[in-house]
């Protein structure tokens, strides 16, 4: 593993590299016995979406390894006037020892790993999102003790989330029952993935259908960065697409809800779901630093 551009570069053997570490981190974090693999080390974080997860977990996350992290934005950079990325690759990879990006583009990942000579990690793409499906894949494992064998049911947009869980989790070894609305399917390189694996992959348009047996939910904002002149319209289209008391009740029990956040409380989730479950939600988004610190430590070292 040279980079982490996409769920797609990961196989099994990592994931479970990257998940054991993830937790030997956390242990030691929690014992205030965290070593320093990364003293001396620099991260160029790039920044061409907004963030609170991605910027403070692995700008902490770097600091806890002995490092330091510096946060560029798009304005920031030359390549907000133009630069191509590839310059912008080369000149960076002279300077520091990592880049994160967190952009729109695929694209923009795949260049700079291909261009910058350091290793390249995927903060989130609106194909891709690596970081926070570790952190899912983290949590479910804590909670559940473990993750070959259990179902998960994604409820909502085909965007990111969904394209990276699919993945995540079949490569894992669990089922996954995906309900989007029609003309919202995950992107077809996910899709492709998954027909290596029909009997514990399913897409439906009901999210009842999906839900029954599930271990795990899941769900996302109904309208993504940059989707925002579609809010109105992706109101209607996904007003069935919600994580409710009646949907809970067709998973098993004991089943848990994940949610990379934010949480629109009232659209894709219930304030009271929410709230009943927000301890894994937190213990989720707590995981993005531990599987991020895990995922620098293995790539940077």
């Amino acid at each position: 593993m040279k980079h982490l551009t996409k769920m797609l570069d990961l196989t099994k053997p990592d994931i479970v590299k990257i998940l054991d570490l993830a937790d030997s981190m956390k242990a030691e974090h929690k014992l205030g016995k965290a070593s320093k693999p990364l003293e001396g080390k620099t991260l160029a974080m790039i920044f061409q979406k907004a963030s609170t997860r991605t910027r403070v977990s692995f700008e902490t996350g770097m600091y806890q390894l002995g490092g330091q992290a510096l946060f560029l934005s798009a304005s920031d950079l030359q390549m907000g006037r133009g630069e191509p990325m590839e310059d912008t690759a080369r000149v960076l990879g002279r300077y520091v020892d990592g880049i994160m990006i967190r952009t729109f583009a695929q694209q923009d990942v795949e260049d700079l790993a291909k261009w910058s000579g350091i290793p390249v990690i995927n903060g989130l793409t609106d194909y891709d999102h690596p970081c926070q499906i570790l952190a899912d894949l983290m949590t479910i494992r804590e909670h559940k003790g473990q993750l070959e064998g259990l179902k998960l049911t994604y409820i909502g947009d085909g965007n990111n989330i969904c394209n990276s869980l699919i993945i995540g989790c079949l490569t894992m070894g669990m089922r996954i029952s995906v309900a989007t609305p029609k003309g919202h399917e995950p992107h077809q390189d996910a899709l492709d993935f998954a027909r290596k694996f029909s009997d514990t992959f399913e897409l439906v348009q009901d999210p009842a259908q999906a839900a029954i047996n599930a271990d795990v939910l899941v769900t996302d904002v109904w309208a993504s960065m940059g989707q925002e002149a579609e809010a109105v319209a992706r109101m209607k289209t996904f007003k069935d697409y919600q994580i409710n008391d009646a949907l809970l009740s067709k998973a098993n029990p004991g089943a848990i809800v994940l949610h990379c956040l934010p949480a629109h409380r009232g659209e894709e989730i219930t304030a009271e779901i929410f709230e009943k479950h927000a301890n894994v939600i937190f213990d989720e988004a707590e995981n993005r630093l531990h599987a991020q610190k895990a995922v620098m430590a293995l790539l940077m070292k």
